[in-house]
């Protein structure tokens, strides 16, 4: 087998771990949407529901808080910057390109 076809490989654990992890996914939104869909959210719960994206953003990044390798501490500081200044998405992109280049280049 070449090497690029064993990257292909996909054991059934972790088939069914991928599997079950889009099911629950699917499910907290479909939950989501058909308990809220015939109410009337005041201002508040709507901030917060809309804060709930950088939560979880800011829930994954933190660990890389605690790392001693320079190439994610840099691509952290990268990240943090594009954070004071742009949305989400050209951020997380960015920060994930810089972090790469960084540890291929590290």
């Amino acid at each position: 087998m070449s090497d690029f076809a064993h990257y292909l490989t996909l054991d059934v654990p972790s088939l069914l771990a991928i599997l079950s992890m889009m099911a629950v996914t699917y499910a907290t939104r479909v939950t989501g949407y058909l308990v809220l869909r015939n109410r009337a959210l005041s201002s508040r719960a709507t901030a917060v529901l809309e804060a709930v994206p950088g939560a979880v953003l800011i829930s994954v990044i933190a660990p890389a808080f605690t790392t001693t390798n320079p190439a994610d501490l840099l691509g952290l500081a990268v990240t943090l910057a594009m954070a004071c200044r742009f949305p989400m998405l050209p951020t997380v992109i960015v920060g994930v390109a810089v972090t790469a280049l960084l540890r291929h280049v590290l």
